[in-house]
């Protein structure tokens, strides 16, 4: 079992930074892998980002802009949000599976554990 507790989201200007974290419970942390993934009203939970054993993987939307690292002896997973975007704006979700690959992790329904979000507005 994985517990994940977002935290950081907040109202920010476009063209600020914002840095999210996300706490993990559990004692195989390195063991899994972590990705980001937002919702905004109306629309389906989006990928964002996601690390594992094998690296990273972005969205074309925020590549270049948010860089997605891990901590594992903290069992912290973070996402450092630069050049934001009124278009970013969304709950911001923080989600888990067991697994070494990035296969398929843009896939909401490959992540086993979620976190209970947190809000990140940019305004423009």
């Amino acid at each position: 079992q994985v517990q994940l507790v977002e935290s950081g989201g907040g109202l920010v200007q476009a063209g600020d930074s914002l840095s999210l974290s996300c706490a993990a419970s559990g004692r195989t942390f390195s063991s899994y892998a972590m990705g980001w993934f937002r919702q905004a009203p109306g629309t389906e939970r989006e990928f964002v980002a996601a690390i594992s054993r094998s690296g990273t993987s972005y969205s074309d939307s925020v590549k270049g802009r948010f860089t997605i690292s891990r901590d594992n002896a903290k069992n912290m997973v973070y996402l450092q949000m630069n050049s934001l975007k009124p278009e970013d704006t969304a709950v911001y979700y923080c989600a888990a599976r067991y697994s070494f690959s990035l296969s398929r992790a843009y896939r909401p329904d490959e992540y086993g554990y979620w976190g209970q979000g947190t809000q990140v507005t940019v305004s423009s």
